[in-house]
Formats: structure tokens, C-alpha cells, sequence
């Protein structure tokens, strides 16, 4: 078991070994809320300021950050991070975040990170219209690169 020491205890995976090739990972959430909520974001009704532009923010900040935050992640050189919003027209708000590196180990987490941070921020923005709202489910769609190969989520 390569997360664990010779005491049995967790340790951060030595990934000097390791060949460094472009990393993909693609990771997506929702936040299901009211359609006058979902409207009040669309319209920039809300008291907090422009949500969306909010929550790019946080999830790029969240990507950057994902090894502050998640104790054995490796801090890695990102070389690109974006977030795309959309909706469905009535009740959900659709995240999702594509995180690249060229390294030794995968982005899967900074993606992951990325809609989670992003989520939380719009929830945090709009709690005061709407405190019921729900996020999830949280997810990895897609990664490449790696030893491990690609994944893509079946559907």
C-alpha cells in the first residue's frame, strides 16, 4: 500500500519516480434551489454582487489551494483551471471544472475541489434568499493522462 509508512501510519506517495506527462481532470456538480433563486442569479438580483463571477473566482482560488486543504494531495503547478456554469432552465445550477498540469500525479482532486469551492460559494451568496438549497452529487467526469490511463464516467 503505497499510502501508508513502514508504521502503518499515512504518508504523503513519493511520486519522484513517476514519468510527467499532461493531466486532464474534468469534475462537475449541482445545486439544486428555487427557480426565483436560480432567476435572482441569472438577473444579478442578488444583495452579495455577481455570483457567478464570485464562484469562478472561489473555484479557480479552490484549485490552486486543493493541497492546503486536502492533507495528502501534492501542491502541483497548475497550468490552466476553468469553470463553466449553466442551468436547466428551472432549478439547477450546473458546475463543472476543468483542471490541466503537466506532472507527476493526477489533477483529480484540484477539479474536484474546484466545483466543490465554487458550490459553496454560490450557497453562500444566495443563503439569505434561500437557505434549502442542495448540492451534490459531486463528481469526476473525466481524467487523462497518468500511468493509470483515461477515465471517463459511464453514464
Amino acid at each position: 500500500m503505497t499510502h501508508f509508512n513502514e508504521q502503518g501510519r499515512a504518508r504523503m506517495v513519493d511520486v519522484s519516480g513517476k514519468e510527467s506527462t499532461v493531466r486532464i481532470a474534468v469534475a462537475e456538480t449541482t445545486i439544486t434551489m428555487l427557480p426565483s433563486t436560480l432567476l435572482a442569479i441569472k438577473e444579478g438580483r442578488i444583495g452579495k454582487g455577481d455570483v457567478l463571477a464570485v464562484a469562478q473566482i472561489a473555484g479557480i482560488q479552490g484549485a490552486k489551494r486543493t493541497s492546503d486543504w486536502i492533507p495528502m494531495c501534492h501542491p502541483l503547478p497548475l497550468t490552466g483551471v476553468n469553470l463553466v456554469f449553466s442551468d436547466n432552465g428551472t432549478d439547477r445550477l450546473y458546475i463543472e471544472a476543468t483542471v490541466k498540469t503537466e506532472g507527476k500525479t493526477g489533477v483529480e482532486m484540484e477539479a474536484l475541489t474546484a466545483v466543490s469551492s465554487a458550490a459553496l460559494t454560490v450557497y453562500d451568496m444566495c443563503k439569505a434568499l434561500q437557505k434549502d438549497m442542495v448540492i451534490g452529487p459531486t463528481q469526476l467526469r473525466s481524467k487523462s493522462g497518468g500511468k493509470s490511463g483515461d477515465y471517463v464516467r459511464g453514464n
